[in-house]
Order: structure tokens, then C-alpha cells, then sequence
């Protein structure tokens, strides 16, 4: 008995530190981190995603996939921003990157921005974090309190980014299961999918769906997209369609209702309704809007806080693409 009690002690001993520590680990992100040692960050950064909104729509959902792409490889950890060097090969030339994430240019002038008023004090994790808060909010979308505190990874992995980064050929099971492995849930993952309302995709990345599915594909739609995405790989692979076909440069509740009416352009968008668990959840948010918003503001301030390089962990880098 005695050695029971001692055993209970011990482990629940382990337990309180270990949820104490995970404690700080959490409290280090907060809303307010740089209030005193940067003030002017929050309305410097707005500024410079809204001028490079103004220049080009899209750039609101390149930078809002840029922080995804980031957080799910290895944490929200700036990672996605480093060059290749000659100790490692970076995640840009990843298969889900190549040729598709966009946006770094925008990225060093917000941070030349922000190295401006306060040099050397905000990192780019953070800086992908509230500009794809404010890519959000700029095209109509929620707003939210984003958390920051994060520091920079001095490293990157493209194998991590091929292996974590679900591709549009995802079954549902496989992005639950992808969104799992970073702390998110299966709703989390509905209302994430909903930042495709905004943007555009490859050719190559919906070419299978409008020629090979016609069980859940809206046969005019196809016909549409088949206009400009030949059938032929090579040919035309690059060209560009918006993920929502009804107001792609509106962020607001239209991908669902997309998807209802069977025109999801990714197989992974479609995929959301089609019969599966994911079913309930499309149609709530294809008919409250609100709540889309509010559960999608949840959701990225989760995401958020995958893994994040916090206290003396990282660097904060002076050059967004490479290492200090």
C-alpha cells in the first residue's frame, strides 16, 4: 500500500511538471509579446500586405499558404523562407512548394519594413503569422488575435515538407490524418480548407479530377475548367484556375457552398463532401457563415501554435532567407 501511494505520488508529481513546463512553453506566445519592444509592428505589417494586396489580389492567399506551409513542417518556425545552403536543402524546391509558394519577395519587404522601426526584434515566423491574419481579414475575411513569440528555425528540411504537407490527390482519411499529426482536428481541418476561397491552383494539381471524376463533379464546371487545362501532361500545366469559382478574391463562406454543388476544384477540396464524415460540417458552414468564421479564427490561432521555437531556442534571423 505504501509503495502505491508513493507510486501514485511520483507519477502524478510527473505529470504536474510536465504540464507545468508545457504551460510555458504556451505562455511564451501571447498577443501582446512585442507591445513594448516593438511597438509600431502590428500597423507596419498591415500596411505592407495591404500595398502588396492592392498590387496583386492573390498575394493575399500566397502569403496566407505560406504560413500554413510553414507550420506544418517542423512548427510555425519560418523554415519555408530559407534558400538552399550547403547543409541542407531547403522545403521551397518541395514538391507541394515547387513552383507554387509565392510570395517571398513580399515577405523581405515586410521584414525590411518591420527591421525599420525596431531592428532585429521580430522574427519571420511571426511575420508570416500576422500577415496571414491580415491577408484574411484585408479580403473580407475574420480577424483575430494573433499570438507571437515564435523564433526562426536555422534549418530546414524538404523531406519533412514532401512527407507533411497533404497533396491535392488527399483522400478525406488522409487529411484528417495529416492535420492530426500537427495538432489538428477534423473540424479544424474543414474550416481550414476554407482559406480556399481564396487563391488559384496549377493545371497540373486539378487535371486528374475534370478529366477522371465524374461521380462528384459537375459536368459544366468541368467542361469550363477542361478549356483551359488541356489534357495532355506538359501542356499547359502551369495555367491557373480559381479555387472558388464563384468570388475568388472574396474571402467569405462560398468554397462550401462550392462544394455542395460538386465543384470542389481540387480532388482534395471535393472530397470534404462527398458522402463522408465531413458532410455535417460543410453544409453548417455553406449556411452560417458565421460560424466559418469564428471556427476558422479558432483554428488558424491552433495551428498557430504547432511547435513553435520559443525563449532562447532559434534566432531571430536579420535576412528571412538564411540563417544568421
Amino acid at each position: 500500500m505504501v509503495f502505491s501511494s508513493s507510486f501514485s505520488s511520483s507519477v502524478l508529481l510527473k505529470y504536474a511538471l510536465v504540464m507545468f513546463f508545457m504551460g510555458v512553453v504556451s505562455a511564451q506566445l501571447s498577443t501582446n509579446f512585442y507591445s513594448s519592444s516593438c511597438p509600431k509592428l502590428l500597423p507596419t505589417v498591415r500596411s505592407a500586405v495591404q500595398s502588396a494586396i492592392s498590387k496583386e489580389t492573390r498575394m493575399g492567399a500566397s502569403l496566407l499558404r505560406l504560413h500554413f506551409h510553414d507550420c506544418f513542417v517542423n512548427g510555425c518556425d519560418g523554415s519555408i523562407l530559407l534558400d538552399d545552403t550547403s547543409s541542407f536543402t531547403g522545403e521551397k524546391r518541395a514538391a507541394p512548394n515547387f513552383r507554387s509558394a509565392r510570395g517571398f519577395e513580399v515577405v523581405d519587404n515586410i521584414k525590411s519594413a518591420v527591421e525599420s522601426v525596431c531592428p532585429g526584434v521580430v522574427s519571420c515566423a511571426d511575420i508570416l503569422a500576422i500577415s496571414a491574419r491580415d491577408s484574411v481579414h484585408i479580403l473580407g475575411g475574420p480577424t483575430w488575435g494573433v499570438k507571437l513569440g515564435r523564433r526562426d528555425s536555422r534549418t530546414a528540411s524538404q523531406a519533412a515538407a514532401n512527407n507533411s504537407i497533404p497533396p491535392p490527390t488527399s483522400s478525406l482519411s488522409a487529411l484528417i490524418s495529416s492535420f492530426r499529426a500537427v495538432g489538428l482536428s477534423a473540424k479544424d481541418m474543414v474550416a481550414l480548407s476554407g482559406s480556399h476561397t481564396i487563391g488559384q491552383a496549377r493545371c497540373t494539381n486539378f487535371r486528374a479530377r475534370i478529366y477522371n471524376e465524374t461521380n462528384n463533379l459537375d459536368a459544366s464546371f468541368a467542361t469550363q475548367k477542361r478549356s483551359n487545362c488541356p489534357r495532355a501532361t506538359g501542356s499547359g500545366d502551369n495555367n491557373l484556375a480559381p479555387l472558388d469559382v464563384q468570388s475568388p478574391n472574396a474571402f467569405n463562406n462560398d468554397y462550401y457552398k462550392n462544394l455542395i454543388n460538386q465543384k470542389g476544384l481540387l480532388h482534395s477540396d471535393q472530397q470534404l463532401f462527398n458522402g463522408g464524415s465531413a458532410d455535417s460540417t460543410v453544409r453548417q458552414y455553406s449556411s452560417n457563415p458565421s460560424q466559418f468564421s469564428a471556427d476558422f479564427a479558432a483554428a488558424m490561432i491552433k495551428m498557430g501554435d504547432n511547435k513553435p521555437l520559443t525563449g532562447s531556442s532559434g534566432e531571430i534571423r536579420k535576412n528571412c532567407r538564411r540563417p544568421n
